[in-house]
């Protein structure tokens, strides 16, 4: 079994299976996808990539799925579904986009539905029906959609998925940021599976004991998005990019096919060889690091947000409101950007809950009657962290009476 050195978890053994899966091009070009998209633009060391996450994802992966064997928590689960699992965490991300997830709001194919043809067809699929079964591309795919009916489901995708560990602990090393602490290993020793009374099926849950460690998720997810994710810098570059992506799509530079198997720096490098007008010149502003500059930002908790949740999903209204911000500040509609970030659960519950007397109970948004208000406290902190933003190309001020007033129209 061969060992990769790594900056969060030291050293990670790798099986043979994930040897093979890590020398396709499927799992190469991940090293060329940076993780967190243009955050290198105010966090110099935000330079790591999906390649490593996928790594740290495997890991925790085989951890668990090793704790689980040792306290015989996997015994009913199928004897291949271990290394189903553990392949599933290894290719979780293989179908992301360039920059990762920023071009989705504008649009595009999921970047999970990229991922089916890269995990049921070729050399992936070819490894993984040699070494675990006939079925086990099929399977794996199911798990990284959340569609899977394997007990295990929710290692992958779920309220408390490995993916969430690794990507908001490396994310904070890497941004040279205190705030992704996380108590992994208690997590980790709280998950068991068990027979869940709501659905009549054995899944993932935590231990009562783990809920504070569940606690130390939300809050790491919460001030890694509103310290990085969300950093007004990191969202000014975020627009410009999916700006810029639109305008090559639109103008048929790259397709929507293709824009898939690019690595980051292959997507630039076809759009200054063939991008023109104002995808050229957004593309040369990210590169000369020359970002828009906010004109209005205000929390998303001192909003009517419910009323405002189009500017995320509707694009085209959002761009109709973009020219009428670019009228009433009196410039060109191409140097306003408006900003929203998609909405997202800051912790998405939804997971059986094992007591000490035996009793499961279900944690849900709605909490568990005097235990736990995670819910409420999440919802808060969410609507703390997302802000609506206005930016523009020179520095210009809108109140937030005369941008109601535009948006509503």
């Amino acid at each position: 079994m061969s060992f990769i050195r790594d900056p969060l978890w030291n050293n990670i053994r790798i099986d043979p299976t994930a040897e093979r899966l890590l020398d396709t091009g499927v799992v190469q070009r991940l090293r060329y996808v940076r993780q967190l998209g243009l955050a290198h633009l105010v966090y110099p060391g935000a330079t790591h990539s999906r390649f490593e996450h996928a790594l740290g994802a495997y890991h925790l992966a085989r951890r668990t799925l090793s704790r689980l064997q040792e306290s015989d928590g996997l015994s009913g689960v199928a004897p291949d579904e271990a290394a189903i699992v553990a392949a599933a965490a290894l290719l979780h991300d293989v179908g992301h986009y360039p920059f990762s997830h920023a071009v989705e709001e504008i649009g595009v194919p999921h970047h999970e539905e990229l991922s089916r043809p890269l995990v049921t067809d070729g050399d992936v699929a070819t490894i993984l029906r040699a070494d675990i079964g006939g079925d086990a591309p099929e399977r794996i795919y199911a798990l990284i959609c959340g569609t899977s009916a394997s007990p295990l489901q929710g290692l992958i995708s779920g309220s408390l998925d490995l993916d969430k560990m690794d990507y908001l602990k490396r994310d904070a090393l890497m941004c040279g940021v205190p705030y992704g602490e996380i108590d992994e290993d208690r997590l980790m020793h709280a998950l068991v599976v068990l027979d869940d009374p709501t659905t009549n099926r054995r899944g993932i849950g935590v231990l009562t004991k783990g809920l504070s460690a569940l606690e130390s998720l939300l809050f790491a997810k919460y001030q890694m998005y509103r310290n990085v994710y969300w950093h007004h810098a990191v969202r000014s570059a975020t627009a410009m990019y999916k700006r810029m992506v639109e305008g090559a799509l639109a103008s048929e530079v790259v397709g929507v096919a293709a824009l898939g198997r690019f690595t980051d720096e292959g997507l630039l490098f076809a759009l200054e060889s063939a991008a023109t007008g104002e995808t050229r010149a957004l593309l040369h502003d990210l590169l000369a690091r020359r970002l828009f500059k906010r004109a209005f930002e205000a929390p998303a908790a001192a909003l009517p947000m419910e009323s405002l949740e189009w500017i995320a999903d509707d694009r085209e209204r959002a761009m109709s409101a973009e020219r009428a911000i670019a009228k009433k500040l009196g410039v060109a509609h191409e140097d306003v950007l408006l900003d929203f970030p998609a909405k997202t659960q800051m912790l998405g519950l939804d997971l059986p809950v094992l007591s000490r007397d035996g009793a499961v109970s279900r944690l849900t948004q709605k909490g568990i009657p005097g235990a736990i208000d995670l819910p409420v406290l999440a919802e808060q902190l969410y609507r703390s962290a997302r802000y609506l933003r206005v930016f523009t190309r020179t520095r210009v001020r809108i109140g937030w009476d005369e941008l109601k007033n535009l948006l509503e129209g």
